[in-house]
C-alpha cells in the first residue's frame, strides 16, 4: 500500500461546537457538505455515532466506487471516522469554541494500494489539493446558518 499523505482546513463557522455536532453526522447533511458526493447505501443507525458503521456509495475518476465506513468517535469535540474500499480515508473533524462561532479543524488521510487504488487515490488527493476540504467547511457553514435561524 502506498504512503498515507494528509490534507487539512480549518474554518469558523456559525454556532456552538453542540450546535455543529447537531449537524455535522446527519447522513443527507454530510451528502450535501462532503468533499466527494456520495450516497448512503447502508447504516446500522439514524446518524452517525461512535462505533456506527455505514456503507456509502459515489464516483471518483469516472469510476463507481462503495465504501465500508465505521465511526471511530462522535463527540461535542470530534467526529473521526475511517472508509474502506478501494481506497482508504481516514477524516477527522475537531471542534472547539471560537469567537463568533466554533472551529472547526478538517483533516483527510488518503492511501491506495494496488492499481486502481493508486489510481484512485491520485484522482482524490487532486480534489484536496485544488480545495475540496475548505469547500466542504463553507458548504457546511452555510447548512448551518439556515438551521441556527430556525
Amino acid at each position: 500500500m502506498s504512503d498515507m499523505r494528509t490534507w487539512r482546513s480549518n474554518l469558523t463557522v456559525p454556532g456552538t461546537p453542540a450546535d455543529v455536532i447537531a449537524l455535522l453526522p446527519e447522513p443527507d447533511a454530510i451528502a450535501r457538505w462532503a468533499p466527494v458526493p456520495f450516497e448512503v447505501s447502508a447504516l446500522d443507525a439514524s446518524r452517525l455515532e461512535s462505533g456506527s458503521r455505514a456503507r456509502v456509495a459515489g464516483r471518483l475518476a469516472g469510476h463507481s466506487v462503495e465504501f465500508d465506513v465505521e465511526v471511530i468517535k462522535a463527540s461535542e469535540e470530534r467526529l473521526e471516522l475511517v472508509a474502506s474500499g478501494p481506497i482508504d480515508l481516514g477524516v477527522t473533524y475537531l471542534l472547539r469554541p471560537a469567537s463568533g462561532g466554533s472551529e472547526i479543524d478538517a483533516s483527510v488521510s488518503v492511501r491506495g494500494g494496488g492499481l486502481m487504488g493508486r489510481l484512485l487515490a491520485r484522482a482524490a488527493e487532486a480534489l484536496l489539493a485544488a480545495g475540496a476540504l475548505r469547500l466542504s467547511l463553507d458548504r457546511l457553514a452555510g447548512e448551518l446558518r439556515p438551521a441556527l435561524a430556525a
